[in-house]
């Protein structure tokens, strides 16, 4: 613990310096590196041959989609880099390919003080360490166990992968959340402005009319004569509530964790988030498994990509359960969240010794069941939402037209 809490302490201290420079023969080179002080940054290009001129902390780069470094882009560099090592290109000449082709600023920069990280003599591990906002425990494990095992080129490969199927589940599983909510917004908005512009015309006109109003058009008139008050309020009332809501979720684990187990309990939604889940343990501990990291140690980074404090809870329990000597199978059929046939397939794989294979048949699967589900979801939704919007808007057209109907009846 005391040797994770001294690396964690210095990464937190690492600084990227933007440095120029000559080189033996008196050509100006430039470029980033990154180090706890500019005196070691200066230090190590003297070991480069190159004399320092100028050394200064790199400022960060002011907000912008463009410049933020994403999943999709380590996803990307992990490809890109497997390729240019499987055609016999050197890592550091790899690096500076890889930086090149990159659209995002950010990204290249971080490529390249890798590479300076490389050059000046540290490991791919460590290097990578030095980014722990961009590369998880799960990414470096997997590339130190590479470079142990002198398989670095294939691991890369893998993680290129389990990086690239991991994005494609997260955008199934936004995509899934996202339509509902889109919808709602969406009959919020049209609902605000019928209130607020339109029924206000229908106001008038009943006005002239005289008599009493149904109580479902009186109930309108006074929602809108709220809405025409007070809409700033709802407004900010909806945002406080959302914003509450956020910070609640990122800042309450009790709240966090019940939220997780509902979610786990909805109608079509927790069966999505289930089969996920299940895909994301499967390829996970598949792709680790295959690198040869040793189970117990595997299942703590299985356990983090979980994507649900229900199942890594239970993870982590499988993972005590399996230090006591008990077979991976007997512990995953003990949580009672994965299906059976989750169970029978690892079974299979411990006693043929091929875990690592059947394990990604089970992600395969269940990545599979997760798009065909998002996509059942989606054709399911679309005629119940078209019913809710027309309840909605036709509920208050309706409802506007009421004294109008009355009116004709009286005659």
């Amino acid at each position: 613990m005391a040797k994770a809490a001294t690396a964690d302490a210095s990464v937190r201290e690492t600084v990227t310096f933007e440095w120029e420079g000559k080189d033996a023969k008196g050509t100006k080179q430039k470029g980033i590196m990154s180090s706890t002080n500019a005196g070691l940054v200066k230090a190590k290009l003297r070991r480069q041959g190159i004399v320092p001129t100028k050394v200064k902390k790199k400022k960060k780069s002011k907000g912008g989609g463009s410049g933020k470094v994403t999943a999709s882009d380590i996803a990307i560099f992990a490809r890109q880099l497997t390729t240019m090592m499987g055609a016999g290109v050197p890592m550091v000449q790899s690096f500076e390919i890889v930086a090149n082709g990159m659209e995002n600023k950010e990204m290249r920069e971080m490529i390249l003080g890798l590479k300076a990280e490389v050059e000046s003599g540290s490991t791919f591990t460590n290097s990578l360490r030095k980014y722990p906002e961009h590369f998880d425990d799960l990414f470096c494990s997997l590339v130190e166990a590479g470079e142990q095992s002198g398989t670095l080129e294939s691991l890369l490969g893998e993680i290129a992968t389990y990086k690239e199927k991991s994005e494609s589940l997260k955008k199934k599983i936004k995509k899934a959340m996202t339509y509902p909510i889109a919808v709602l917004v969406v009959a919020g908005v049209v609902t605000g402005i019928l209130l607020v512009f339109v029924v206000p015309q229908f106001e008038a006109l009943f006005a002239g009319m005289g008599g009493d109003l149904p109580a479902f058009t009186k109930m309108i008139v006074t929602a809108s004569e709220f809405m025409q008050k007070w809409w700033y309020v709802a407004v900010a009332a909806i945002g406080l509530g959302v914003y509450m809501f956020k910070q609640a979720k990122k800042r309450s684990v009790a709240f966090s964790e019940a939220l997780d187990k509902v979610s786990l309990k909805l109608p079509v939604f927790g069966d999505i988030i289930q089969k996920a889940a299940t895909a994301r343990f499967s390829r996970t501990l598949s792709t680790m498994s295959n690198a040869g990291v040793p189970l117990v140690e595997a299942m703590e980074s299985v356990a983090g990509t979980a994507g649900n404090s229900v199942y890594t809870k239970a993870i982590l329990q499988m993972r005590d359960d399996t230090a006591t000597g008990q077979t991976l199978q007997s512990t995953i059929e003990s949580s009672g969240l994965f299906s059976n046939m989750v169970v029978q397939m690892i079974a299979i794989g411990e006693e043929s010794g091929s875990i690592d294979d059947m394990l990604a048949k089970v992600a395969d699967y269940y990545e599979e069941e997760v798009d065909n589900a998002v996509d059942s979801m989606t054709s399911l939704m679309e005629p119940m939402i078209m019913s809710f919007l027309g309840v909605v808007i036709g509920g208050l057209v309706v409802g506007m037209y009421l004294p109008i109907f009355k009116m004709g009846d009286a005659f």
